[in-house]
């Protein structure tokens, strides 16, 4: 039997990186791939085939799914869109560059990648796209104004995208953790320091008794019921071994709590809640 194969991106670290080892030890043909080479040769030093893809970058990509396709013979079984950064701060903080930015990772670029990919999954008669989106892609929070957007986007792009490939048999998948032990937390003081000019902000004063707390000193520390990203691991594999996938796989307790809430409770009650979080 052929070996599947599947493109795996933000394998630097966290739920990529865990993914790439989890679906090498269960028998898949592994390309992971890295925004920075640094991180790029690391994997190749465990064995990985291992690629420099930035979402933020098409020429990256489709350097990428050239290489692919040329080792696979035109092949793929799978993508799994997985890399993305999050940009902390009121949203009327927020400059609209900052906001393009991190839609160019946490959307479009996911967007183009799969276009790239999905011609050879049509000619093969299948294929599966998984997104990685989040909680945040169905359950609003403040201060996170830009990754929630982002995650709500690519959730209607890819409850869209399932409809429209059922015909050519390619499944589109949500993967949504919620709180994950990963560097997410610590990568986006990079981006609040590069966008956010909070000593210039009306809400200067929020910032000082609570944001910058959250940001520098609690990044590092569990939040409640977080799980390690194996557990992410083990709902992409059952994602893409079931024979008829779910649209969308929630994980940690979270995300099924807010899940059912955002079904049962009225909006003024989920905005309660949420602002005492």
């Amino acid at each position: 039997m052929t070996q599947k194969s599947i493109l795996i991106t933000g394998c630097s670290t966290g739920i990529g990186y865990d993914a790439a080892h989890g679906l090498r030890k269960a028998g898949w043909r592994v390309f992971a791939t890295c925004r920075q080479q640094k991180d790029v040769d690391r994997l190749a030093a465990e064995g990985f085939e291992s690629l420099r893809l930035d979402h933020q970058d098409d020429a990256s990509m489709k350097a990428a799914v050239d290489e692919v396709l040329a080792a696979t013979g035109g092949t793929l079984n799978a993508l799994f869109n997985n890399g993305a950064y999050g940009l902390v701060g009121p949203l009327e903080d927020v400059p609209t560059d900052g906001l393009r930015d991190l839609f160019e990772s946490n959307f479009f670029g996911y967007h183009t990648l799969t276009r790239l990919v999905l011609p050879a999954m049509r000619a093969q008669g299948h294929g599966r796209i998984l997104n990685c989106s989040s909680v945040l892609g169905f359950m609003a929070m403040r201060w996170r104004g830009p990754y929630v957007a982002s995650k709500f986007a690519l959730e209607g792009l890819s409850d869209v995208l399932r409809l429209e490939m059922s015909d050519a048999n390619i499944d589109v998948v949500l993967i949504q953790p919620g709180p994950i032990r990963t560097e997410f937390r610590r990568n986006a003081i990079a981006k609040f320091e590069q966008w956010i000019d909070w000593k210039a902000s009306p809400r200067k004063a929020q910032y000082e008794a609570e944001l910058l707390d959250q940001l520098y000193k609690r990044s590092d520390k569990p939040e409640p019921f977080e799980l390690g990203p194996e557990a992410v691991t083990k709902a992409v594999l059952k994602a893409l071994t079931a024979r008829r996938p779910k649209a969308r796989y929630r994980i940690t307790t979270p995300t099924h709590i807010m899940a059912l809430a955002k079904r049962l409770l009225p909006q003024r009650v989920q905005d309660w809640a949420i602002r005492k979080v």
